[in-house]
């Protein structure tokens, strides 16, 4: 009897030991803990097979080799400065003459991808560095195509110094003013929505100076009320809160009206370019031509079903039309940054064959050719190489989740220059003789190796090791992709994490995570997977609660064609809803699954989508989180909207299916949580939609952060918000 008890107890300690891992804390997750070690500021040599990155420390400029990943020279030290002193590098830009690099410092965030700070000019022979102006911060320098000049923006004016002249400044617009005129820079529904934070060139070789300006004068202005707060505290603010003001234009209303001007840096004369754009059109992107007399403009209608790209001379001001996009539904926004603008072609991504190929033109705008065959989507544009006709891309090759890097070569032929599965993306070194590749799975942080252009792997600078090896302390357990055909017929993938001690005998809780907005994805073999990336590490974290975790990408998500992610057109959330319901249902039906405890939470796109699939009409959810949510597209902005549901008078249906409209079939415990500075889906969402729920007397919790935008973090901020989703699902499905 002894010797069977010593046994049982030491198979019971055995057991236990398998499953002793170290416990995840929200701190952990918020903290970068398993963020894994990225190659970061890498940044191609023109024409080299070199590299500059910026030091961990952020006090040098290094200089790499692509071909052995060794360091081979320091570019810049702050301690090794003649003239100005600096105590640290925020971001740099090489002169095209190599001669200077502009150095950034004292950045400050404006939006999501705007931004002012102070740029010095480092001349590299001698080591002098000087302010690039004195006369207050800056917003996005661009140099001459010689690296004589550099035109940046300040406070809606666009300036110019000229290197050659004891960098003499002069203003080149004297027109703009906040909230009214924008001469260089993009409006806030620009940047947002065409993923977009410069609106101003040289020339190609640089006599002129070519800019986009946005008057913003009809454009309804939105107000967010600005309290003390803390972390940071705004003592200004201490008795009465202050308001910050802005030009927000919701579906439906005025748009910034758009045109593009020249400048003549030797006559000094401005002029218009005449653009055959709308009055509510677009001019989503400017970009150089290979020839003095021919600045490249992007134009859009108001529907977005069709790009325009025009060569315009900047002296005569007059335009040809090089190419015309046009799509039935829309065209997608990754359109615009992946256009590629050679010597003698264009190449331009598009779906118009059902999946995202290229369409090399010349660049008279004669069409050559399409690029690539096959039922695959291809994802980002890495570079052409025009002396041997390669071009190099992301795609989803071999299914919707991984990614692979392709060339195609000129004579029609495709090789993939990766073949592990997961997610692989490049950076091409200057010369196209070199890349680094990012590899990921679910299962595993980031490996960086350096290859040929063949795909021959050289080195490995980065490997994560540590991390992989430090995960599996903390109950990473592998990641299991699934698939399972709805009701309706359709096919939906999805993968779901598991308690390390699972037992298929017992019915555990779900908490579905989920995004659903158009062209996105979730269900991906990366290590950005989940719900906060890291490798899924708040998951994990909420599968230690004792929760099974579940996502699933419904229909209108990427990487599976046009005619898949553009179904949703016109009727944002209703299939959306569904296929959430869906994946609900088909998981009660699951033995190890307690069907009475399934709840969803999202972001964003992702809690208009929660609230939506809360509110479908089949009451599968017991509990949800909706983070910053859209609760009506009325509120939300023109671009983004109508590229999806045109404007409310045409398309009233649509707008009308919206939570607030379907608060009265909400199911389930609900926590809404909001930043009430969110200057991208406004505090008004939730007010309207709470407002709602009191009059229908549905309870429910809602949760503001003082002072926080769209993304709620600062000081003890984003581990309260995750505190909070995981303390509301704890209690209402446990």
């Amino acid at each position: 009897m002894r010797k069977l008890l010593t046994m049982l107890v030491s198979s019971l300690l055995l057991t236990t030991s398998l499953y002793a891992v170290e416990e995840i804390t929200i701190p952990d997750i918020t903290s970068g803990m398993f963020a894994g070690k990225r190659l970061n500021g890498l940044n191609p040599i023109a024409g080299t097979d070199s590299y500059a990155s910026i030091s961990a420390d952020r006090k040098q400029i290094l200089k790499y080799s692509f071909a052995t990943g060794k360091r081979q020279e320091i570019l810049f030290d702050v301690f090794n400065t003649i003239g100005h002193k600096i105590t640290e590098v925020d971001g740099y830009q090489f002169s095209p003459n190599g001669k200077f690099i502009l150095i950034q410092t004292n950045t400050k965030r404006i939006y999501r991808r705007s931004y002012s700070a102070v740029y010095y000019i480092y001349t590299i022979a001698s080591k002098k560095l000087v302010p690039l102006s004195d006369g207050g911060s800056q917003q996005m320098p661009v140099w001459s195509p010689d690296g004589y000049q550099v035109a940046f923006v300040r406070e809606n004016n666009i300036y110019l110094i000229k290197l050659l002249y004891d960098n003499a400044e002069s203003q080149v617009t004297k027109d703009g003013k906040p909230n009214f005129i924008i001469n260089g820079v993009p409006d806030w529904v620009n940047e947002e929505e065409f993923s977009t934070n410069c609106s101003l060139s040289f020339n190609a070789d640089g006599s002129m100076l070519c800019w986009i300006k946005y008057d913003e004068s009809k454009v309804k202005t939105y107000d967010l009320q600005m309290f003390k707060g803390d972390t940071p505290v705004k003592e200004e603010n201490s008795d009465y809160p202050s308001h910050y003001s802005y030009k927000y234009p919701k579906a439906g209303y005025d748009n910034s009206v758009v045109s593009v001007w020249s400048y003549d840096i030797k006559s000094h004369q401005t002029k218009q370019l005449q653009i055959p754009v709308d009055q509510d059109g677009y001019i989503p992107r400017l970009k150089v031509g290979n020839e003095p007399n021919s600045m490249i403009v992007f134009t859009m209608n108001r529907h977005q079903d069709e790009l325009c790209l025009y060569s315009v001379n900047p002296r005569t001001t007059l335009s040809q039309l090089l190419i015309k996009e046009k799509s039935d539904k829309y065209v997608k926004e990754e359109v615009l940054e992946n256009v590629i603008i050679g010597k003698n072609s264009i190449l331009l991504p598009s779906d118009r064959d059902g999946y995202m190929k290229l369409y090399f033109y010349t660049l008279s705008g004669q069409f050559k050719r399409k690029i690539g065959a096959g039922d695959f989507d291809i994802t980002d544009i890495y570079g052409y190489d025009e002396s041997t006709g390669d071009i190099y891309c992301q795609a989803a090759l071999q299914n919707p989740h991984d990614r692979q890097v392709l060339v195609f070569h000129q004579n029609g032929k495709m090789e993939s220059l990766t073949n592990q599965a997961g997610w692989n993306s490049a950076i091409f070194s200057g010369d196209y003789k070199y890349f680094v590749n990012t590899w990921s799975d679910a299962n595993h942080p980031y490996v960086y190796t350096i290859r040929t252009s063949s795909g021959k792997v050289l080195d490995t600078p980065i490997d994560n090791a540590e991390l992989a090896n430090k995960i599996s302390n903390y109950g990473f357990t592998a990641k299991e992709f699934f698939t399972f055909t709805t009701s309706e017929g359709v096919k939906l993938d999805g993968w779901m994490v598991k308690p390390i001690d699972f037992n298929p005998s017992n019915k555990y809780p779900v908490i579905l995570y989920q995004y659903s907005g158009p062209g996105s994805q979730q269900v991906v073999n990366s290590w950005n997977i989940g719900s906060m990336g890291n490798g899924g590490a708040f998951d994990y974290f909420l599968v230690q609660q004792g929760f099974i975790v579940v996502c699933v990408d419904g229909r209108g998500t990427g990487a599976r064609g046009s005619e898949w992610e553009k179904c949703t057109y016109l009727n944002l959330g209703a299939l959306e809803a569904k296929d959430q319901v869906e994946t609900a249902l088909w998981l009660s039906k699951q033995s190890y699954v307690d069907g009475k405890h399934i709840g969803i939470w999202g972001w964003s796109y992702g809690g208009f989508n929660t609230l939506m699939s809360m509110s479908e009409g089949r009451p599968v959810f017991y509990a949800g989180v909706a983070v910053a949510p859209p609760t009506s597209w009325k509120y939300y902005d023109t671009v983004y909207t109508e590229r999806y549901m045109r404007t409310p008078k045409e398309n009233p249906n649509g707008y009308n299916e919206n939570p607030i409209s379907r608060v009265k079939a909400l199911n389930g415990d609900l926590l809404i949580c909001h930043g009430v500075a969110d200057d991208n889906v406004h505090i008004q969402n939730s007010f309207e939609y709470s407002e709602t729920l009191i009059q229908a007397g549905k309870d429910f919790k809602e949760n503001f952060y003082v002072n926080r935008n769209h993304s709620i973090y600062g000081g003890e901020t984003r581990n309260h918000l995750l505190k909070q989703i995981t303390s509301w699902f704890k209690d209402h499905l446990k």
